[in-house]
C-alpha cells in the first residue's frame, strides 16, 4: 500500500460513534449547512418506507439533522411511490426531473437528476434496499462533512454478510473494482467500500462532476472526485452492517461490465498500474489493511526455448 494511502486510512476513516449526534447537530447550527437525503428507487416497496421512517423519526423529528428526504423513482411497477409518501418522503418522479433530456435507465442517471430537485448543501444517497437500516448511515457519513470544511465526500464502510457469512457480500467490488482501483488509482485503495451506494458529499463537489448513467456511478464518482479534490477530501466512516437484497450471477456480470467500461473511460486521462490489491479484514481495532502482490509473470512460447526446440531437432 501506497504511504500516501496508509497515511489517509489513518487520518480519514472514522466510526459513526466518533461523532456523537450532539457534536453534528452543534456543527449544523454553527455552519448553517443543509442536508437532504435521497433514495434512488425501483420497486422497492419492501423496503423503502421503512428507511424513510427512520430517517425521519431519528434525525428530523427526534433531532433536526436532516432537512428533507426525497425519494426518486426511476419507473417503479410497485407501490415504491405511494409507500414512500406514506412514510414522509418527497417522492419525485424521474422522469418529470429536466424533462427536456430524454431520461435513460440507470441508477446514475437518478443521482445525477436529484441535484435539480433538492436544495442542500450535503446530499446524503441512500440505497433503497437495505433492511435491518440504522440512521447511523446518514449521521455516519455527514458528520465529517459537518465537522471538517476539509472534507467533501464521504463514503460508508461496512460488513456485507452473503447467506450468512460475514464478509462475503460485495462480490463485484472484490473480483472487478478494487483490482481496477489498486492497479490504476491506487491512492483510492483504502477505500473499504468503494461501491456502497450510501455516500455524502457537498453539492459544490457533485454539481462538478460528471454523472456515470448506470452501475458505474460509484466508481466513476470515486475517481474524479479524487482527480477534482485530491485524497484528502475523501474519507470514509465505519457504520456497521449493510444487509440488502443480493443479485444473481448474471445481473452482477452486467454490474461489472459497466464499471469496467466505466474504468476504460477514466484511463485515457492518464494511466498509472500498481500490481498489488488492498484488502480488509475486521480486527480488533476495526477494518485492517492487507495488501497482497498480483504480479503475474508470462513465459514465452515453447518454441522460443532453446531446450524445446533442440529437443525437436533430436
Amino acid at each position: 500500500m501506497l504511504e500516501e494511502v496508509e497515511r489517509w486510512l489513518a487520518t480519514r476513516s472514522w466510526s459513526v460513534t466518533d461523532r456523537p449526534l450532539p457534536r453534528l447537530l452543534a456543527a449544523k447550527q454553527r455552519t448553517g449547512q443543509t442536508i437532504s437525503v435521497v433514495l434512488p428507487a425501483l420497486n422497492e416497496e419492501e423496503t423503502v418506507g421503512d428507511i424513510v421512517t427512520v430517517i425521519r423519526h431519528d434525525l428530523m423529528e427526534r433531532v433536526p439533522l436532516v432537512d428533507e428526504i426525497v425519494v426518486v423513482d426511476s419507473g417503479s411497477t410497485d407501490r415504491t411511490s405511494e409507500v414512500a409518501a406514506a412514510a414522509g418522503a418527497r417522492v419525485v418522479h424521474r422522469d418529470a426531473i429536466l424533462p427536456r433530456v430524454p431520461a435513460v435507465p440507470g441508477k446514475g442517471e437518478v443521482l445525477w437528476r436529484s441535484l435539480l430537485v433538492t436544495g442542500g448543501d450535503i446530499v446524503c444517497f441512500i440505497d433503497a434496499d437495505l433492511r435491518d437500516f440504522s440512521a447511523d448511515f446518514v449521521s455516519g457519513i455527514v458528520g465529517p462533512l459537518l465537522t471538517d470544511p476539509e472534507v467533501a465526500l464521504v463514503k460508508a464502510m461496512y460488513d456485507r454478510p452473503l447467506a450468512g457469512a460475514a464478509g462475503q457480500g460485495g462480490r463485484v467490488t472484490e473480483l472487478m473494482a478494487r483490482p481496477l482501483l489498486n492497479m490504476h488509482w491506487p491512492q483510492l485503495a483504502g477505500f473499504v467500500q468503494p461501491l456502497g451506494g450510501e455516500y455524502a458529499a457537498r453539492r459544490s463537489l457533485l454539481e462538478q462532476l460528471p454523472f456515470p448513467v448506470g452501475y458505474g456511478v460509484e466508481l466513476g464518482m470515486l475517481v474524479d472526485a479524487l482527480h477534482l479534490a485530491g485524497l484528502d477530501a475523501l474519507a470514509q466512516v465505519d457504520v456497521g452492517v449493510r444487509k440488502h437484497r443480493h443479485q444473481d450471477g448474471q445481473a452482477l456480470g452486467r454490474m461489472a461490465a459497466a464499471i469496467y467500461r466505466t474504468a476504460q473511460l477514466r484511463l485515457a486521462r492518464g494511466h498509472l498500474i500498481r500490481p498489488s490489491l488492498t484488502q480488509f479484514e475486521r480486527g480488533e481495532d476495526g477494518f485492517e489493511p492487507r495488501t497482497y502482490s498480483v504480479d503475474t509473470e508470462e513465459r514465452p512460447p515453447m518454441v522460443e526455448i532453446a531446450e524445446y526446440a533442440e529437443r525437436r531437432v533430436a
